[in-house]
């Protein structure tokens, strides 16, 4: 059975730092492509990052230069580094399976970005 669960989400004042995790198991993870997706309240979901299984990464814009998307194949970890959070960065972060469609999710970790 495939499994994301992701951990590390709280709240933090803005500034500030959190680092999310998602374990994975059940499938070969260093195989596929591995993503972080968002929702913010009251919209829809956001794509934030993204890395291949060759390590490139890609992010959306209004992150890039405060998020670090990682992975470590053998821990089948995925993890995102967030620094210099603000409170538009508050929402349900989701890990999402896949390239151009994303087949399997976590249940998501919130992050609310608050003083």
């Amino acid at each position: 059975e495939v499994q994301l669960v992701e951990s590390g989400g709280g709240l933090v004042q803005p500034g500030g730092s959190l680092r999310l995790s998602c374990a994975a198991s059940g499938f070969t993870f260093n195989n596929f492509f591995m993503n972080w997706v968002r929702r913010a309240p009251g919209k829809g979901l956001e794509w934030v990052a993204n890395v291949g299984n060759g390590s490139n990464t890609n992010y959306t814009d209004s992150v890039k230069g405060r998020f670090t998307i990682s992975r470590d194949n053998a821990k089948n970890s995925l993890y995102l580094q967030m620094n210099s959070l603000k409170s538009e960065d508050t929402g349900v972060y989701y890990c999402a399976r896949g390239g151009a469609t994303y087949d399997q999710w976590g249940q998501g970790t919130q992050v609310t970005v608050s003083s």
